[in-house]
């Protein structure tokens, strides 16, 4: 069966990575799929379980950093574009060690970006012009806010901690192969995201995993962090936007105007759980204030003017929305949660 495009997706096993390709196949009826992940502790196999039968989706366990297994699924499969979601992004375990932050989120996006810049110039005109490589970032490079101000593109990049940092260097590569190669790159930079399929060390999953089965809910010091949430879905529409009609070179922050104190986000859980499956003293009994993260930014929000105004997208979730079909869908998997808690789980809150 033949379509008119294909992309490689890597990290599509990964949370953002795997609502993305899901997205894609379902609107996408002309795009397949080349789904690249090493299947670290935060990939589930369950997940691509979905996808079993779909001719639209090829799956190859890898890793980014295997330059010559890059270099032939170039060769073999041609894609229109490259979404980059593979990364290490667990701001607790890049403290503890940062190492796989590095190896992966700047020596494999390196890696990447080099095989491609390699194999492009090989394709027809119209087919490099069509071409984009999409860096999927955080809001994380820009450091901290106070109690004011939006994070923009024009931010300057202060990173805290190890994975910010990372982040921040990959996303400098980015542009370099961009201005000194002419890659045609875009660079996306989102805030926090929620959903299903979502490794239970985030936030929103560690609480609800852990509501679910009666345990200990743990918040960094009194809860006051604050943070941009944004639904997976309306993220994946974000990617996808900028892909389909972004402008080589440039950056777009993706937000959804949603700013959230950890302790409220608790709380809201706690309620709506309080109502699908009540308990004895209620779900925010199980709160437990715990000491707070080295370097814990305190405020993270994004201005997504230039992503609406020039792409026109806005997110369809409000957070009361989101974080009821969120809550819905880890109430009725507790079979993929339990499954992915069998492998290597650090219990620490986000």
């Amino acid at each position: 069966m033949s379509h008119a495009r294909t992309l490689l997706v890597t990290g599509g096993a990964g949370f953002i990575g795997f609502n993305f390709v899901r997205a894609v196949l379902a609107t996408r009826p002309d795009v397949a799929i080349v789904n690249l992940d090493k299947l670290t502790y935060a990939g589930n196999p369950r997940s691509l379980r979905a996808l079993d039968g779909d001719p639209r989706h090829t799956f190859v366990r890898g890793d980014i950093r295997d330059r010559a297994l890059v270099r032939s699924l170039l060769a073999e499969h041609q894609p229109a574009g490259v979404v980059h979601f593979a990364a290490e992004s667990h701001v607790d375990r890049s403290i503890v060690g940062p190492d796989d932050f590095i190896d992966t989120n700047v020596v494999g996006t390196f890696h990447l970006l080099d095989e491609v810049r390699r194999w492009l110039p090989t394709r027809p005109g119209a087919d490099r012009d069509a071409f984009r490589f999409l860096h999927v970032s955080t809001d994380e490079v820009y450091g901290a806010l106070g109690a004011e101000g939006f994070f923009s593109e024009t931010t300057p990049y202060a990173p805290n901690s190890p994975y910010s940092a990372s982040k921040a260097s990959s996303d400098h590569l980015v542009r370099a192969y961009h201005h000194t190669y002419g890659l045609p790159v875009v660079t996306t930079n989102c805030s926090n995201n929620y959903g299903p399929y979502q490794f239970p060390e985030k936030l929103i999953p560690l609480v609800l995993s852990n509501a679910l089965a009666g345990k200990r809910l743990p918040v960094y010091g009194r809860g006051q962090n604050v943070r941009d949430w944004i639904y997976v879905e309306d993220h994946c529409r974000a990617v996808l936007a900028v892909l389909e009609r972004g402008r080589p070179g440039e950056t777009y922050c993706i937000g959804a105007r949603t700013e959230k104190k950890n302790l409220d986000v608790v709380h809201a859980i706690c309620d709506e759980l309080d109502r699908l499956r009540p308990r004895d003293g209620g779900h925010r009994a199980l709160i437990e204030f715990v000491t707070d993260r080295p370097g814990h930014d305190f405020r993270y929000a994004i201005d997504p003017s230039k992503i609406e105004g020039e792409l026109g997208w806005k997110p369809a979730e409000t957070f009361e929305s989101g974080i009821r079909k969120t809550i819905a869908w880890y109430v009725a998997n507790t079979a993929w949660t339990a499954d992915i808690l069998s492998g290597d789980y650090q219990k620490a809150p986000a």
